[in-house]
């Protein structure tokens, strides 16, 4: 049974991905949410920005007693105050990896679910609060983290493949479609990469200087011990190349979350992330040990 437990922490910091990746890292200026009850935990933040300036932020809510995690949205006006915060989206399967991006003419939610075996795209019908399923997306594997992005006419994705560990950590795979709904085509190189220091995807695909740059995990020692910039340099329906960059280390701010990062995520001018710590105690063990007797319900 294992003892160690990640817990994670989100942070916003005020500065574009652009101007963190020029620099090589976050940066000492980071509002950080509030820690969360014990043996929960917020993590992979994705961001929105809305018409009024007030940012949504949409993360992954998880409870170590259930292994379940659900989607919440909070919301945080111009100073970072937290105006509200509210359950987002929920499923009988486990949820994360919220990102929320516009195109078609509709704003979308395609969250991490692969233990539901699919990836399902999620349409907004209302103010950023009622989001129902649209499609499944079909790939050539059950995908986890999923990220994507409209480059050149097109609409990409970049994951890993739900096939194992190794292959979750270490392999990256790529799709295309010219719509979001419409059938989506599996990269022939596929796995168009193979390495666990940076293959998984981990936050906003975004183009800077001519290039795609994928926030990547690096897994070499542990899962999310690190986030680190992919440099796409060709991308299309036969070729992909690509050179991973240094690591992005937590910032001093994060005390003892400083074990590892698994989401970097662009927001216009704010970035958000999160980082993590490492629990090991007896009593993570006597509430695994509970949960498996069937102490906690959901």
């Amino acid at each position: 049974m294992p003892r160690r437990k990640d817990i994670w922490r989100c942070g916003i910091a005020p500065r574009s991905i652009g101007q963190i990746l020029s620099d090589g890292g976050i940066g000492p200026d980071v509002h950080w949410l509030p820690e969360e009850p014990d043996f929960t935990f917020l993590a992979d933040p994705f961001g929105w920005r809305d018409a009024a300036g007030l940012l949504h932020v949409f993360v992954e809510q998880y409870d170590y007693r259930t292994r379940h995690g659900i989607i919440e949205a909070l919301l945080f006006d111009a100073e970072l105050r937290l105006v509200e915060r509210r359950p987002c989206l929920a499923e009988d399967w486990h949820l994360s990896y919220p990102q929320v991006f516009a195109g078609d003419g509709a704003v979308w939610m395609l969250p991490e679910a692969h233990r539901s075996g699919a990836l399902t795209l999620y349409r907004d019908h209302g103010c950023l609060r009622d989001w129902r399923p649209e499609c499944r997306i079909m790939l050539d594997c059950v995908p986890v983290d999923a990220s994507i992005l409209h480059h050149e006419g097109r609409w990409w994705l970049f994951y890993s493949p739900a096939t194992g560990k190794f292959a979750k950590q270490a392999h990256l795979h790529v799709a295309w479609a010219e719509t979001l709904s419409g059938r989506w085509t599996p990269h022939p190189g596929n796995p168009v990469r193979v390495d666990r220091a940076s293959a998984r995807p981990g936050g906003t695909a975004v183009a800077i200087g001519g290039r795609i740059m994928l926030p990547v995990q690096d897994c070499s020692a542990t899962y999310g011990g690190g986030v680190r910039p992919l440099w796409i340099e060709t991308l299309d329906e036969w070729r992909f190349e690509a050179v991973a960059g240094d690591p992005l280390e937590p910032p001093g701010s994060a005390g003892g979350y400083g074990a590892g990062m698994h989401t970097l995520a662009a927001c216009g001018d704010v970035t958000l992330f999160d980082a993590k710590r490492i629990d090991t105690s007896l009593r993570g063990l006597a509430l695994d040990v509970r949960r498996r007797l069937g102490g906690f319900g959901r």
